[in-house]
C-alpha cells in the first residue's frame, strides 16, 4: 500500500509552489517526519516531510510548478528500497578485421607524385616571384618542375587566378561568448511584479540628506566591547537607525501609514521591516513593536532574521506585515541611490556607505564619516514638508544620540 504526499497549504495568498530540490532520492527509504524535499513559494522556503516510513517513490522532478494540493511523490510501504534491475550487459563491441597488409595504393594515372613539385631551386625562385606552383607546368622527369620552368613561367604571362571559392566566414571574435538561461523563481517573480507595480501605482519620489556618523561610531567605539560582553551580540549601526525611525514616525505619523482604498490607515505601532539579501533574492523580515525595543534586542532581533534569510528558514509571518522599511545598500558599497517603496507601505529609508568627507563646522572645514540617506515616500499620502521633516528628525537623533536615550 502507498501513501501520497501532496503540496500542504503554505499561506492563504499562495497558489503554488516549486520543487526547488529533491532532498531524497527516489528509491530511498525515509523515516517517518524526515524531510525529503524542499518547496519555494514566491515568501519563502518550506520543508516537504514524509507522512509515513517507508520507500520514497518520486512523482514530480526538480523545477516543477505545483499547485497546492498536487500529489509530489508516493511512499511505498516496505523497509527497503526494491533492488533495482540490473542494467543491461554491454554488448560485446564487434571487432573489425584490419588486413596486416597496408592500404592499397591508389592507382596509377597519368600523374605520378612528383608531377608539380618544384625543385629546391625553381621553388625559389617562383617564391620570390610570388608565383603558385600550381600554375607551372613541369618538363622534368615525372612532371617535375625545374629552374628553368620556374625561369619560364616568371618570363611569361602570370598564371591564372584561383577559381573563387565559398564565401570565408568572418573569424569569430577571441573569448568566451557563452550564455546560459534559468527560470525564475517565485520570490524573483514575485519581487519583480511588485517592484513594477509600486512604480507604476504610486506616486514616488525620494528626498536626500546626509548625516555626520561621528558621534555613533565614537560611541560603538568606546562601549561596543561592554555591549558584546553584556548581551552577546555586536553594536551595528542598525539597531541605532532602527531606533531613529520609531522615533522620528511618533513625531510624522503619515510617513508609518499607508493606503487602502479611500481611506488612509495609520499606525501607533512600528514594525519595522529590514531588507536582506538573501541567496534566493531579497526578502524583507519585520521586526515587531520596535519602537519598544531596546537597541540589545533590536540587534538580537536583525541578527535571528538575517541568519534565517541566509538559510531560506523565514517563515512567512516573519515576512508579513510591516509599516515602514530600511534598507542598507552601503553594505555593498553603494553610495546614493533611490529604494523603491515596499508596497502597501508609503515610505522606504535607505543607508549607504560611509566615506571621510571635508565638511564644515563652525567656520572650519573639519573631515568626518558622512553618510548619504534616502527616503523614497508616497507622496498621495505624505507631503514635503513630511518627507523633509522626517529625515531631519532622523539625522538629528543619529548626530546626537543621546537624545535615542532621553527621547528629546
Amino acid at each position: 500500500m502507498s501513501l501520497e504526499i501532496k503540496v500542504p497549504p503554505v499561506g492563504e495568498s499562495i497558489t503554488e509552489v516549486v520543487l526547488s530540490r529533491w532532498i531524497k532520492n527516489d528509491g530511498d527509504v525515509v523515516e517517518m517526519d524526515e524531510v525529503i524535499a524542499e518547496l519555494e513559494s514566491d515568501k519563502a522556503t518550506f520543508e516537504l516531510t514524509a507522512e509515513q516510513a517507508g520507500t520514497l517513490k518520486t512523482i514530480a522532478a526538480e523545477g516543477d510548478t505545483l499547485a497546492i494540493g498536487a500529489v509530489v511523490c508516493k511512499i511505498e510501504d516496505g523497509g527497503a528500497a526494491p533492488a533495482k534491475a540490473d542494467a543491461p550487459k554491454a554488448e560485446e563491441k564487434a571487432v573489425v578485421a584490419q588486413d596486416k597488409t597496408a592500404a592499397p595504393v591508389a592507382e596509377k594515372s597519368g600523374e605520378s607524385y612528383a608531377t608539380g613539385i618544384p625543385s629546391p631551386a625553381a621553388g625559389k625562385i617562383l617564391a620570390e616571384k610570388g608565383i603558385d606552383a600550381a600554375a607551372v607546368k613541369g618538363t622534368g622527369v615525372d612532371g617535375r618542375i625545374t629552374k628553368d620552368d620556374a625561369v619560364k613561367a616568371e618570363a611569361g604571362k602570370k598564371p591564372e587566378a584561383p577559381k573563387a571559392s565559398a564565401p570565408v566566414a568572418a573569424a569569430a571574435p577571441a573569448g568566451s561568448r557563452g550564455e546560459r538561461r534559468e527560470k525564475m523563481s517565485p520570490l524573483r517573480r514575485t519581487v519583480a511584479k511588485r517592484l513594477v507595480a509600486v512604480k507604476n501605482e504610486t506616486a514616488m519620489l525620494t528626498t536626500f540628506n546626509e548625516v555626520n556618523m561621528k558621534p555613533i561610531m565614537d560611541l560603538r567605539g568606546k562601549y561596543k566591547d561592554q555591549f558584546k560582553e553584556k548581551f552577546g551580540v555586536g553594536l551595528g549601526f542598525m539597531s541605532f537607525f532602527t531606533k531613529a525611525v520609531t522615533e522620528a514616525l511618533k513625531d510624522f505619523p503619515a510617513v508609518n501609514g499607508r493606503i487602502e482604498g479611500e481611506e488612509l490607515v495609520y499606525n501607533d505601532f512600528a514594525d519595522i521591516s529590514i531588507a536582506v539579501s538573501a541567496p534566493k533574492g531579497l526578502v524583507v523580515p519585520v521586526i515587531r513593536n520596535a519602537e519598544s525595543m531596546t537597541l540589545a534586542q533590536i540587534e538580537k532581533s536583525v541578527l535571528e532574521l538575517a541568519l534565517k534569510a541566509r538559510d531560506s528558514k523565514l517563515t512567512i509571518e516573519e515576512m508579513t506585515g510591516g509599516t515602514f522599511t530600511i534598507t542598507n545598500g552601503g553594505v555593498f558599497g553603494s553610495m546614493m541611490s533611490t529604494p523603491i517603496i515596499n508596497a502597501p507601505q508609503s515610505a522606504i529609508l535607505g543607508m549607504h556607505n560611509i566615506v571621510e568627507r571635508p565638511v564644515a563646522e563652525k567656520g572650519e572645514v573639519v573631515i568626518r564619516p558622512m553618510m548619504y540617506v534616502a527616503l523614497s515616500y508616497d507622496h498621495r499620502i505624505i507631503d514635503g514638508r513630511e518627507s523633509v521633516g522626517f529625515l531631519v528628525r532622523v539625522k538629528q537623533l543619529l548626530e546626537d544620540p543621546a537624545r535615542l536615550l532621553l527621547g528629546i
